[in-house]
């Protein structure tokens, strides 16, 4: 076995154990759609939801029981990292639901804020607002479609946001079309003067330089938060990267909205880094040039 090939299969150990549900858990409700399978359960005083397919489950949402309003997983903290960039969006766009979590807690942190929510699965919609507490008001819309479809209508109709967070999975992956350098760019159009985007990746990816290349030929520089065998969170200004001085004071403003979810900018500041830990030629993702590709790829 190559290298390459034994790395691959330690981190596909090493998620199996993180993400699959114990026997001792409690399912909840299950639920299919012409998408995947979804498994609602509750397992160590948590309650998740997960994708699965051919005995494969990925978890897309946890959320604690004893305190919900608690952030579980750690990408959806390094996420809100975006708000150290722009402190008051009025206007945000959030491609792929979950459970709600994001858009749940911002409607709260900012009660004069506009959301709309893109989600291709019917069944993810139901199944959080019926187990994870996602209840939109007239402040929240909820488009059920395909999240390119809905950019580059959006880029047509004139829409901008001033944050966009990017955060559609499947049961393994960022859907192909989703990464690619033209999706990015249609997404770029939607931005305000001043406007950030957010895009949860995973930190120990194949595809890991080609996506940083590729967000770097689109946006140029971006804070790159990553957290070990976990998830990178990408965060870029479309005016400019603030310095840190200016981060760090953000933080010290929203440290308040930020406590009922359970951290704060002690946890999340040293996180930010322009650091560059990626190959520079790295070959750039089109719709020409998909992840597939890479993913089906002999080594």
């Amino acid at each position: 076995m190559r290298p390459s090939n034994k790395l691959n299969a330690l981190l596909a150990l090493f998620a199996s154990f993180a993400t699959a549900p114990s026997a001792a858990m409690t399912t909840v409700h299950t639920e299919k759609s012409l998408y995947r399978n979804i498994l609602v359960y509750e397992e160590d005083g948590q309650r998740c939801m997960s994708f699965t397919r051919r005995n494969q489950t990925a978890r897309q949402t946890c959320r604690s029981l004893a305190d919900p309003d608690q952030f579980v997983f750690t990408y959806t903290r390094m996420m809100m990292g975006a708000l150290y960039l722009n402190p008051h969006p009025r206007e945000i766009l959030i491609v792929g639901l979950g459970g709600g979590v994001l858009p749940t807690a911002l409607v709260k942190m900012f009660p004069d804020t506009r959301i709309d929510v893109v989600e291709i699965d019917p069944a993810v919609v139901k199944v959080a607002r019926q187990f994870f507490g996602f209840n939109p008001d007239r402040r929240v819309e909820v488009f059920e479609e395909d999240g390119r479809v809905f950019v580059k209508r959006a880029g047509k109709s004139g829409r901008r946001y001033d944050l966009i967070m990017l955060d559609a999975f499947d049961h393994e992956y960022i859907p192909e079309h989703l990464l690619t350098q033209e999706f990015l760019s249609e997404a770029k159009t939607l931005l305000t003067a001043d406007g950030v985007l957010a895009a949860n990746t995973f930190s120990t990816s194949r595809l890991y330089h080609h996506e940083s290349t590729t967000y770097q030929a689109v946006f140029g520089s971006f804070y790159n938060l990553r957290v070990a065998l976990k998830n990178r969170i990408i965060l870029i200004k479309i005016d400019g990267l603030p310095p840190l001085d200016t981060i760090k004071a953000n933080a010290a403003a929203l440290e308040e909205k930020l406590k009922p979810l359970g951290f704060g900018g002690d946890w999340l500041l040293p996180l930010f880094s322009t650091e560059r830990d990626w190959s520079p030629d790295a070959r750039i993702l089109t719709d020409q040039y998909s992840p597939s590709n890479l993913l089906n790829a002999a080594d």
